[in-house]
């Protein structure tokens, strides 16, 4: 299976996949139909890459300009594939790579704010309700506007009940979901409520 870097400045780049069955990497023409959708959003932005796996999603936001991504994964073996994989890309000064529980770090306070946030936790398991669920409970993590993608199979999709959180957006492709929401922050509900004359 190809798993690659589809543009930017390490277009081309293969990736290495991590030897685990558990870890399975976005395909490659769904990360070209999300960054397409992202479009120059992307450019300077800082990245959350949750569950990062591989790191592609991260690596492709750092490839096509963003200014930062920390990558999140409580797999040893993802870990050293995502410092490779930003080695090999010659990204690694601007990602950070974290071995920790992504449920847990999004219930702790921020250490840093972010533009994106992407979410691809392993299937069937209600993981990405909880992920959505803790970080739209504690939004310290996001900068205003942010936008968060979730990937997650068509079968796992329920709506959920979110305070801060918009659903606005969702694509599917194959057997790949993609859910995209908003922070929405409270100047946003102000101007919704306060339309200029």
């Amino acid at each position: 299976m190809s798993h690659r870097v589809i543009a930017g400045t390490a277009k081309g780049r293969k990736l290495r996949l991590v030897p685990d069955k558990g870890v399975r990497p976005i395909m490659d023409r769904v990360k070209e139909a999300l960054f397409n959708i992202l479009g120059i959003s992307v450019r300077a932005a800082h990245f959350l890459d949750l569950f990062a796996g591989t790191g592609a999603v991260g690596i492709e936001a750092l490839s096509r300009g963003a200014a930062y991504a920390r990558f999140l994964d409580n797999n040893k073996l993802s870990i050293q594939v995502i410092n490779d994989n930003l080695t090999h890309t010659q990204l690694a000064e601007r990602g950070e790579v974290l071995l920790t529980d992504s449920l847990a770090y999004l219930k702790r306070k921020a250490t840093a704010t972010f533009d994106f946030v992407f979410i691809a936790p392993p299937q069937y398991k209600g993981i990405w309700k909880a992920a959505l669920t803790a970080l739209d409970e504690n939004p310290t993590h996001l900068n205003p506007d942010a936008l968060v993608i979730v990937q997650i199979d068509p079968s796992e999709y329920e709506d959920l009940s979110l305070e801060n959180l918009d659903l606005y957006d969702e694509r599917r492709y194959g057997n790949t979901m993609l859910l995209f929401l908003e922070y929405i922050t409270e100047d946003d509900e102000e101007e919704d409520e306060d339309p200029a004359d």
